[in-house]
């Protein structure tokens, strides 16, 4: 599923039109991405939780010409699936 039918999915559901739907979709991600952003953590009760974790330094090769390079640490966002998605996908 993408986002564009993710969004017609949530306005079929609600009974909302597709615009109302995709403004409520954006909202929801633009949030949970402000919140990462600052660092915090986004917890879903069921769902899961989203985070930033941080990656090390790291050497890594060039896999065309096999010459190192250094690979500098970094922030990337994780997401952890809750109990009830873990159930819901077995």
């Amino acid at each position: 599923m993408n986002k564009e039918q993710l969004i017609e999915k949530v306005a079929d559901k609600t009974g909302a039109t597709k615009k109302s739907a995709l403004e409520v979709v954006n909202m929801a991600l633009d949030l949970i991405a402000a919140a990462l952003r600052k660092g915090d953590k986004v917890t879903l009760v069921g769902f899961g939780t989203f985070l930033v974790r941080r990656r090390k330094a790291r050497e890594g090769r060039n896999p065309q010409t096999g010459a190192k390079l250094k690979i500098p640490a970094k922030k990337v966002p994780a997401f952890t699936a809750g109990k009830d998605l873990k159930s819901a996908v077995k």
